[in-house]
């Protein structure tokens, strides 16, 4: 959703008055209010066969559909892929107009065929630019708020840290096939804190304090083991005062790129050309595929890249942080 903010910045900039709505995961009810400069109004998206994000709520789809035809949208745009299974589910909606990713004529619409390459942010401004709404900026956007601040300070896992003053170490991700191994992160911790002596924080989500845990006991260097059940806001809050993030190929890689923290990001299956942030000289990416440890020296070439490439990222002028809000 990150990677889709400079695409719905050019529709607003070309559209100024128009009432925008977002239909999306429920979870992403959260991303349209962070953003309300360019968002409206947000409907959850009940799921549909085929889409793999969630199960489809069938009893639902009536209802939902029902609701997107009531009101009687102008137009509908489908930025979800390349429309083979989506666009017969937008053309659903009953807007005035369809437009968005598919193969031209395979609807009643304007349609872009879907790239096969590219940068995911640049892949959705090209479908924008097609439509007639130019790029206003490639930039991310995560506006942090008083009660991200507040959320952090009430959790206390960034109590007695400084802006600017810690590096966070992010082991997790959704798909296992991301991770970088936890020994991975311990050592290019124990490196770091060797090299500045900044405290080092173990970032992560309330399902990720196992992998927390094993990266901590993996270390010899102290570590503050920061996962907890924090929203997105209050996780933005405590990187916008680190120094430097390292990090798997996961959501916090973009929240990096939209607060401006350098960070190394270790690449393990994805596509670096479509999902790393566009400034690769304060977000860094490391391939470090999978390999036969026996074979491959157990990994020390991938240590010694996120290394040298964090050692740079700290020699450069520090960035003005956020400071953590001190606890109430």
């Amino acid at each position: 959703m990150l990677c889709a903010v400079p695409a719905l910045r050019a529709l607003r900039a070309a559209c100024p008055h128009a009432r925008i709505t977002l239909v999306g995961l429920p979870w992403a009810a959260a991303f349209a209010a962070r953003h309300p400069r360019y968002l409206d109004v947000f409907v959850a998206f009940p799921g549909f066969p085929g889409l793999p994000e969630q199960p489809a709520d069938s009893a639902a789809q009536p209802d939902f559909l029902a609701a997107m035809r009531a009101r009687r949208a102008d137009l509908a745009i489908q930025m979800h892929g390349d429309g083979t299974i989506t666009n017969p589910l937008v053309a659903e909606f009953g807007a005035r107009f369809n437009a968005g990713f598919g193969a031209p004529g395979s609807g009643d619409g304007v349609f872009l065929p879907y790239p096969d390459c590219g940068a995911e942010i640049r892949r959705l401004l090209a479908l924008m630019r097609f439509l007639g709404a130019p790029p206003v900026g490639e930039h991310l956007e995560f506006p942090l708020t008083a009660a991200d601040h507040a959320e952090l300070a009430a959790s206390g896992v960034a109590e007695g840290l400084r802006p600017n003053g810690y590096v966070c170490l992010h082991a997790g991700a959704r798909a296992a096939e991301r991770r970088w191994p936890p020994e991975r992160f311990a050592a290019v911790g124990d490196a770091l804190h060797d090299d500045c002596g900044l405290p080092l924080v173990l970032t992560g989500s309330q399902h990720e304090t196992s992998i927390t845990a094993a990266v901590r006991a993996a270390m010899r260097s102290p570590a503050i083991d920061a996962a907890a059940p924090i929203s997105a806001g209050a996780l933005a809050a405590l990187l916008g005062g680190a120094r430097l993030l390292v990090c798997n190929d996961t959501g916090v890689a973009h929240l990096a790129a939209a607060l401006k923290l350098p960070c190394v990001i270790v690449f393990r299956a994805s596509e670096i050309a479509r999902w790393a942030p566009l400034d690769r000289a304060l977000h860094r990416p490391v391939w470090a595929p999978a390999r036969d440890r026996a074979a491959q020296g157990g990994g020390d070439e991938d240590l010694s890249e996120v290394l040298a490439q964090a050692r740079v990222l700290l020699a450069m002028p520090a960035r003005r942080a956020t400071a953590p809000a001190p606890a109430p």
